[in-house]
């Protein structure tokens, strides 16, 4: 009986959450020159930092490179700590019933923290590479 209620109280939340929302249309008119003067900066700033890790580096392969390590070291911190958290919830909120969840939340959080590691350090790796192994 709690399951038929549980499921008849879930249709309604999500037919009444799909009613009750406005639906927006993107039209041209709400793209103006301001905002579109201010989405071409941020291109041409996203291909400056390119082309200024190119110079720095002084070369196009070594600079393009640098440019995806380093982004790959801002973007794998939230999702290295997302993956924590979900660690975290198998190991200390599900495992505490399952055993075999308990080591499947501990293999994610050393995972994600290895990982976390390995992108924070590697873009430091490349640069000394670069730096004094060019010679």
């Amino acid at each position: 009986m709690k399951k038929v209620i549980t499921i008849i109280s879930l249709i309604v939340i999500i037919f009444v959450a799909l009613i009750c929302t406005n639906k927006v249309y993107a039209t041209e008119q709400a793209i103006d020159e301001e905002t579109e003067s201010k989405l071409v900066e941020i291109k041409e700033k996203n291909a400056n930092s390119l082309e200024d890790y190119k110079e720095k580096y002084g070369s196009d392969a070594y600079g393009v490179v640098a440019y995806i390590l380093n982004l790959v070291r801002i973007y794998s911190i939230p999702l290295c700590f997302l993956g924590i958290a979900i660690g975290a919830i198998h190991q200390y909120v599900i495992g505490i019933r399952k055993l075999d969840t308990l080591e499947k939340g501990m293999g994610l959080i050393v995972t994600f923290v290895t990982l976390l590691i390995i992108c924070q350090i590697l873009p430091l790796a490349f640069a000394v590479f670069v730096k004094f192994g060019r010679g």
